[in-house]
């Protein structure tokens, strides 16, 4: 059974990262490179938005899905809820490459780069108001 008040609370928190995220992706290239606090601070948002994203997407793919899915990796699961029709095909391929930075993050399987970081928030800040805005409408229905 779809848990209405699990998706809302993450969107709620996905939220309020985001309001955090926004006045460190104004700052300065540079000023982020020269300070480890924002430079960690900004890594920290986008992990915690995106996998909160993952965990919404994988619970609705575990409920409205019809067992058929294929659905393995983290970036599939965005795909997936285009498939449900919670959002267009075309904005799952904008926001699915997220959950690759997420995993480089967490598993710190490369050394990132600061502009990747300050481009990948400022990504955040317009994908994933998009996408809860998505969710959101989803759940009035």
């Amino acid at each position: 059974m779809l848990n209405k008040d699990f998706i809302a609370r993450k969107i709620k928190l996905i939220q309020e990262d985001l309001a955090r995220l926004e006045p460190l992706s104004k700052i300065a290239l540079e000023a982020i490179n020269e300070d480890s606090v924002e430079y960690a601070a900004t890594e920290r948002m986008l992990e915690r938005i995106v996998t909160r994203a993952i965990d919404i997407n994988r619970h609705i793919i575990a409920e409205l899905g019809k067992g058929s899915e294929s659905v393995k990796t983290n970036e599939e699961t965005f795909l997936g809820l285009a498939k449900l029709g919670i959002y267009p095909q075309d904005f799952s391929k904008q926001i699915a490459p997220s959950a690759g930075l997420r995993n480089i993050l967490v598993h710190e399987y490369d050394e990132i780069k600061i502009g990747k970081i300050y481009e990948s928030a400022e990504q955040a800040l317009d994908q994933y108001a998009k996408y809860c805005n998505f969710l959101l409408e989803f759940l009035k229905k």
